[in-house]
């Protein structure tokens, strides 16, 4: 992803990006392997250290979420406007990073996905929830996700919960043959997570009641979908007051 990021950010006019951070292609020219549309400087590995010695004033990270709040902590000590789309990212960093933000009236964003279609896809799971508050959400990636369910997913039940309030769910009876079989339960809804090679990232949330189904899908099929929701984020996020989770802040405004 971080590839892709690079290359978008670098051509998007208005944009320009001053360093890249990585720890396994330390010293190597971004265009080396990003190729002729990413910007000509050489990566480092020491963020703090290199945010000295630059003026910035986004960081998008795509890094692992085992790193992100001391990433998003190094970011706006120096006046740097988190844009997080790390995965992994547990609900614990995400306090941590909005109070940082809150004490530093830096703002900052984290986005579990940056598709304009996810984003909508979410938006009208929340139209619906009003409507339809019995539903599932099933999630596909490509087998070398590291976390399950994906942020989308959760964010989706969140939004979910949120718009049916106090609205009744039928609980249904099901004799468990096997366990895992009906999906793991956040924020009262069930999710499904399939892993396997040749999906991107995709996720269905279907909606029942008597007589009639409503399913909403969105599907990414190259990670180039992301990519107008990053350049999005990072125009706007100045923009912004305090720290707030989704694309839909900008979107939706």
């Amino acid at each position: 992803m971080g590839t892709e990021v690079l290359r978008t950010v670098h051509q998007e006019p208005g944009l320009e990006v001053v360093l890249a951070v990585d720890r396994e292609k330390v010293g190597v020219n971004c265009r080396e392997f990003a190729g002729g549309r990413a910007p000509d400087i050489a990566v480092v590995d020491k963020l703090g250290a290199s945010l000295d010695n630059i003026q910035a004033d986004v960081l998008i990270d795509f890094s692992h979420g085992s790193g992100t709040a001391q990433h998003a902590d190094t970011a706006v000590k120096r006046g740097l406007s988190p844009v997080i789309g790390a995965t992994g990212v547990s609900a614990a960093d995400l306090k941590e990073i909005a109070l940082r933000c809150k004490e530093t009236s830096i703002p900052g964003m984290y986005v579990p996905n940056f598709a304009i279609g996810a984003v909508l896809m979410m938006k009208f799971a929340e139209m619906a929830a009003k409507w339809m508050p019995d539903c599932e959400i099933i999630e596909l990636h490509h087998d070398r996700k590291e976390d399950a369910p994906s942020g989308t997913a959760m964010r989706t039940a969140e939004v979910i919960n949120e718009a049916r309030q106090d609205a009744p769910t039928r609980k249904p009876r099901a004799a468990i043959k096997v366990e895992g079989a009906r999906g793991g339960s956040y924020k009262d809804v069930n999710i499904h997570s399939v892993r396997l090679p040749g999906y991107v990232a995709h996720q269905e949330v279907i909606f029942g009641r008597l007589g009639e189904i409503l399913t909403l899908r969105h599907d990414s099929m190259d990670r180039a979908s992301f990519m107008q929701g990053v350049a999005l984020a990072a125009r706007e996020v100045k923009k912004l007051s305090g720290f707030v989770v989704g694309l839909d802040k900008i979107l939706f405004r």
